[in-house]
């Protein structure tokens, strides 16, 4: 075939590429906090410029996903693709080189940039390399790699770290990467909108803006006050940007990098909304939850991660049942009931107190696993399903803006929730009203995990009292916390049930190939309908349909 391939034939191939590029950039997420005190000892670090490491790769990777998904119709799913994944991995390179605190705080925000681009594009190349009940299992197996890289983060994270060095939790991605692009490169198909306009650099520059400022406010807003000048000035030019934005698309029309009529889909609007919410919930649960194992229950980082292992492989398999369900059960249904599932296991963790072991989790572990397993496969194919196949990489990287927003805003908001909750209960013990005027600082130093330095530092005759009051205190601010999060969730499953619809799903979503503007390269050209093995599109249609939303 002189070195040429078939569509079907190199599909395995994208799938394992793109799903070993999100489990590395979503793992980076989370396995960087374990890691932490050896990057503060390697430094001496302050607390601020620990807190930068983390802002400045959510930050990147929050701030380009939609331009990365729109430059990929246009230019070349693969190529832009390529170029973000070889971004990845040298900056993962100077991380792991890193001389002090600033250069791996800088070299992180390069890195989150680079991960956003596969984090935007990875969905638009599954979905041009499957269709029907295909589509729905490769997507399921992209959702259960998505939840498995953030559950083992700390897993991996305190792997590397107790056995070799903190700086290995960046140097791994460097073989990983290089070996991941080779396959890219050689199997790999390239698509792109052929009749897509010129690239909107306006849109891009003021939406990039715009969701810069809004997710650094959201992320610094507790260390500098949420009211606080600064804050406050972020927060007005995002909406100033955000406002210019959206009048210049809205005079670009079709040549506008986010097309404001998708918002006239209630599906894309239901989806968007319940990919905010349930990540809003979930990632800020997953962070508390691992910092009560470690902090609290006092488990190293890798035995936090063995701890966790009962929620990462409910999720891996509901997310390998969610996949095959996709073309037949009404997707509706899959996400109001995963959110559901969601809000069931947050409320679980009401089952823990001050004195119990780890195992009174395994009942909130269960139902959170088994809801985001459910979750991920279903929400990843309908943000490209909304829309024809040639803007795919635009409506991915619309949903893949939510869940980070979403991310952002729930450990921010849910994360200073908790912190002040957590102090008031703390100063409200009798313990906190034997320590007077520092009852304050000394709850704070609880809620951030410091509570075990802060008894150790306080006098002996008030040791016994000091850290049991801490471990209610933090017990019972979590308890708090999961029930607002599973209220979250519930507004979630019910915007699932009642938003999302089958009929508003482009018809390449579920059978009919890829439209003639489709444009393939480097390989043989598409096989149509019955040739590659699908059902005719009508047929499709008809069936997904009377099993779906009408």
């Amino acid at each position: 075939m002189s070195g040429r391939t078939t569509p079907t034939s190199g599909r395995g191939w994208t799938l394992a590429v793109v799903c070993v590029a999100t489990f590395m950039l979503l793992l980076d997420l989370t396995v960087v906090n374990v890691a932490l005190p050896d990057i503060r000892d390697a430094f001496d670090a302050s607390f601020t410029s620990l807190q930068w490491v983390l802002d400045a790769y959510a930050l990147g990777l929050a701030a380009v996903l939609l331009t990365a998904g729109s430059l990929a119709d246009r230019l070349g799913r693969k190529r832009v693709f390529n170029v973000g994944f070889v971004v990845f991995v040298l900056a993962s390179l100077a991380c792991g080189l890193a001389g002090d605190v600033v250069v791996l705080s800088v070299a992180r925000g390069i890195q989150g940039l680079g991960g956003a681009v596969l984090f935007a594009v990875g969905p638009a190349l599954i979905g041009q390399e499957f269709r029907g009940k295909d589509r729905g299992k490769a997507f399921g197996i992209f959702g259960g790699v998505a939840g498995l890289s953030i559950a083992f983060g700390p897993l991996v994270g305190g792997a590397l770290t107790d056995g070799l060095s903190w700086r290995w939790i960046f140097l791994v991605n460097v073989p990983v990467g290089l070996l991941a692009l080779a396959v890219s490169g050689l199997r790999m198909r390239e698509s792109r909108d052929e009749s897509a306009p010129a690239v909107d650099w306006w849109g891009q520059a003021l939406f990039t803006g715009a969701l810069t400022l809004l997710v650094l406010g959201l992320l610094r807003g507790e260390a500098e006050g949420w009211g606080s000048a600064p804050i406050l000035a972020m927060f007005a030019g995002a909406a100033v940007l955000l406002t210019v934005f959206g009048l210049v698309e809205r005079r670009l029309g079709e040549r506008a990098m986010f097309q404001l009529s998708l918002f006239r889909n209630r599906t894309f609007n239901g989806v968007s909304v319940v990919t905010l919410l349930c990540s809003a919930a979930t990632m800020s649960a997953i962070f508390l939850l691992v910092s009560y194992v470690q902090n609290v229950l006092a488990f190293s980082p890798w035995e936090t991660g063995l701890r966790f292992l009962p929620l990462t492989g409910t999720l891996f398999v509901a997310a390998a049942i969610s996949g095959s369900l996709t073309t037949r059960v009404p997707q509706r249904l899959l996400m109001g009931a995963s959110l559901a599932l969601i809000a069931v296991g947050l409320g679980l963790v009401a089952l823990t107190g001050p004195d119990t072991a780890w195992t009174a989790l395994l009942p909130s572990m269960f139902g959170i696993g088994l809801g985001m397993g459910l979750f991920n496969p279903p929400r990843a194919s309908l943000s490209i399903a909304v829309v024809e196949p040639s803007k795919a990489g635009m409506a991915s990287g619309i949903n893949e803006t939510f869940q980070q927003v979403g991310v952002a805003i729930g450990i921010a908001g849910f994360g200073a929730a908790f912190q002040s909750r957590v102090t008031d209960l703390f100063a409200q013990s009798d313990a906190g009203h034997r320590l007077g005027s520092s009852a304050h600082e000394f709850g704070e130093a609880v809620a951030a995990g410091g509570g075990a330095e802060a008894v150790g530092r306080a006098p002996s005759a008030l040791a016994p009292a000091l850290e049991s009051a801490a471990r209610t205190a933090f017990v019972d601010g979590l308890t708090d916390v999961m029930f607002v999060c599973a209220a979250v969730a519930v507004v979630g499953s019910l915007v699932g049930f009642l938003f999302i619809r089958t009929r508003d799903l482009h018809e390449s979503a579920i059978g009919e190939p890829a439209p003639a503007e489709e444009h393939e390269t480097d390989e043989a050209p598409a096989v149509v309908g019955a040739a590659a093995g699908e059902p005719p599109a009508a047929a499709t249609v008809a069936a997904v349909r009377a099993g779906g939303e009408r």
